[in-house]
């Protein structure tokens, strides 16, 4: 994994988080699960009927997306290029088990909206 600068991760982290976006509503629309996203520049927030959230945000310090749920808090490291053309040049890999992003999400989410969500 290579560090990136912090321009190369601000610019991959917001793509990141609105590729998450979009794919939330998606997720949602085919479900019929009842998900709401907020997104306030570095963060997006993921609301359940429930009133429970997943919180995803941008760590531009760390170079790391952060993701914090009913089940914990997980840290996501870039595993690609230093100089990235976008988030289709690597992936997001969790600090701890070397999960990927977008998997987590779908299985996280899916806990807590009590129903099994795919994230594309």
């Amino acid at each position: 994994m290579g560090q990136l600068s912090e321009s190369a991760f601000l610019e991959l982290a917001d793509e990141t988080l609105e590729t998450l976006d979009s794919a939330f509503e998606a997720a949602a629309d085919q479900s019929g699960a009842d998900i709401e996203t907020t997104r306030k520049g570095g963060i997006l927030e993921v609301e359940f009927a429930d009133r429970s959230k997943i919180i995803i945000n941008s760590q531009a310090p760390m170079r790391e997306i952060w993701v914090a749920a009913k089940s914990g808090g997980f840290h996501f490291r870039w595993d690609g290029p230093e100089a990235p053309g976008g988030i289709d040049d690597g992936t997001w890999v969790d600090t701890r088990d070397g999960g990927e992003l977008f998997a987590a999400l779908s299985r996280l989410v899916g806990q807590q909206a009590g129903i099994p969500l795919q994230l594309a």
